[in-house]
Order: structure tokens, then C-alpha cells, then sequence
């Protein structure tokens, strides 16, 4: 457990030479699950925080940033998405943003460790809160053998959030399991997946584009920013199988909606595709962009 003198700092996985840390209140739960290592903790400013394997996933201060624009990105490009799938999101941040959608009617999802779902809910953070929605079915196992099998071209949005490519999320990155999300959409449907940092891995942006690129019809990459996430940012890869502006909002939430929101809205939906010069010129090369 990366704890010292009351403060925690991850493990370098894919970020080496730099180390984010948060201060320690109390550890709530440590223990290794059949996939990876499990650790909640109580921080000194940013609320409960869930560790996979040494890296940050969930804290309470700041997940909406990740929640909500991974979500609401998809969602609504999408003019009326009714069945959803959400790959990983064990921490139940995804499933709550899906729910604010009132025409989505069916939500499957595919968190291989329970685990992680279970200490979500048993420590009540922010982002377990809609576990119970009657529209859920969760099932937890391998997702790449989930949408193979279950897939058959009815899922109008996919939602990946994974952890990096690493350990169990490693087979998440492949073309593989990118060409079964396709056949898995309805016409027109449209994925997203994280897509790790501009800062740290544009070369891996780069090439997880250039190995979709075959695969989807339009395909684009936006990004948000994330305070305990490596660099500050994260970004989404996000593809339709039709010609379809993803930048632009295809619905708008309506007022009780956009109350409740704290990061997205249809300006942010537009803004998080205007990327850095740096990063335009990598990602232009490759993306398929339809307005």
C-alpha cells in the first residue's frame, strides 16, 4: 500500500518521473480482489477515494468532471438513445449519469470485479447511488466475452470506463474488441470509451485511432479536465457508426437536468473537441469528422 507518513502517492504506471498524492484521514478498506488491488480511503480534502492497483479511479471532490462528460458526451450526440451498455464503471459514477436519461429504457453493465461495485455501495460514495435503478441488469464478467456474446446490434450508445491497459482492462484497448462494440450498436449507434491523457500518452491516442479508424464511420476525441487525474486530464474516444457531428449535441438536457449538472452542458459538449495545437496535429491526422 503506497501510504507514508499519512499520505498516499500512486504507483508509476504509465506516467514515469511524476507522482500525484493525496493526504490520508483513514483507510477504510484494503484488500486484493481476484483481479487487482482494492483501497478506499478517507482524504484530508477530497472526500472518500477508490484506488485500483495503486492509481486513483474515484474521488468524491472531483468524478463528476469524468462522469458526466463520458457519459453525457455519447448520450446526447445521440438522438434518442434506448438501450445502453457500460463497460467497467464499477464505482457506479456512469450508471448514474445514464440514469438521468429518462427515454434510455434498458441499461446493461459489464463490471468484471465485484468488488469494486461492493465497496462503492458499502462506503457510500457519490457515485453509487442509482445501483438500484429498476432499468439496470449487472452482470460481472470478462467484457470482451460479454459483448461478443450479448452484443447482436442493439445497444444505441456503449459506454467504456476503464482503467488504463494494464491488467484487466488491457484487452478493452484492442481492435478487437473495438470491431465487437460495432457489431454490437444499432445503426447509428455511437461508442465512448476513456481515452487516456493528451499530456502522457498521445502516441497511444494516436494509435488506438488509427487501429479504429476502419471500424467507425466518424471518429473524434475530446477530452476534460480531472484534478487527481495523471496531468489533470482525460480524454474519450468516441466513434459512431454513421456520419454523425459527435461535437455537437444532438438533444439538450432540460432544466431539472441541467440543474443537477455540475460539469457538462452543450457548450462544454462543443468545447471538449477544440484541442491544443500540439494534440490537434496528431489527432487530425486520423479522426473522421462529420458536421
Amino acid at each position: 500500500m503506497s501510504i507514508t507518513n499519512g499520505w498516499f502517492s500512486e504507483v508509476e504506471a504509465m506516467w514515469p518521473g511524476q507522482k500525484f498524492s493525496l493526504q490520508v484521514e483513514k483507510v477504510l478498506f484494503h484488500e486484493k480482489s481476484d483481479f487487482q488491488d482494492v483501497l478506499v480511503f478517507q482524504s484530508a480534502t477530497y472526500g472518500k477515494v477508490l484506488v485500483l492497483d495503486g492509481v486513483i479511479q474515484v474521488t468524491e471532490r472531483d468524478e463528476f468532471a469524468y462522469q458526466e462528460m463520458l457519459t453525457h458526451i455519447p448520450c446526447f450526440a445521440h438522438p434518442h438513445p434506448k438501450r445502453v451498455l457500460i463497460v467497467g464503471g464499477g464505482d457506479g459514477g456512469i450508471l448514474r449519469e445514464v440514469a438521468r436519461h429518462a427515454c434510455v429504457e434498458n441499461i446493461d453493465m459489464c463490471e468484471i470485479d465485484p468488488m469494486v461495485c461492493d465497496v462503492s455501495k458499502k462506503f457510500e460514495f457519490s457515485t453509487a447511488t442509482a445501483f438500484g435503478d429498476p432499468r439496470l441488469r449487472l452482470v460481472h464478467e470478462d467484457a470482451a466475452e460479454f459483448v461478443k456474446r450479448e452484443g447482436n446490434g442493439q445497444y444505441d450508445v456503449i459506454i467504456v470506463d476503464s482503467s488504463d491497459p494494464v491488467g484487466p482492462a488491457e484487452t478493452l484497448f484492442k481492435p478487437e474488441f473495438f470491431l465487437s462494440m460495432k457489431n454490437a450498436l444499432s445503426p447509428g449507434g455511437i461508442v465512448a470509451t476513456q481515452g487516456e491523457c493528451l499530456w502522457l500518452h498521445l502516441k497511444l491516442i494516436r494509435g488506438v485511432l488509427e487501429s479504429c479508424a476502419s471500424t467507425f464511420t466518424s471518429l473524434e476525441y475530446a477530452f476534460t479536465t480531472m484534478p487527481t487525474y495523471p496531468s489533470g486530464q482525460i480524454g474519450f474516444v468516441v466513434g459512431s457508426t454513421a456520419e454523425r457531428d459527435l461535437s455537437t449535441p444532438a438533444r439538450e438536457p432540460d432544466a431539472a437536468m441541467a440543474q443537477d449538472l455540475r460539469y457538462y452542458s452543450p457548450a462544454v459538449h462543443r468545447s471538449a473537441f477544440v484541442l491544443p495545437a500540439f494534440a490537434e496535429r496528431e489527432v487530425s491526422a486520423v479522426r473522421k469528422r462529420f458536421s
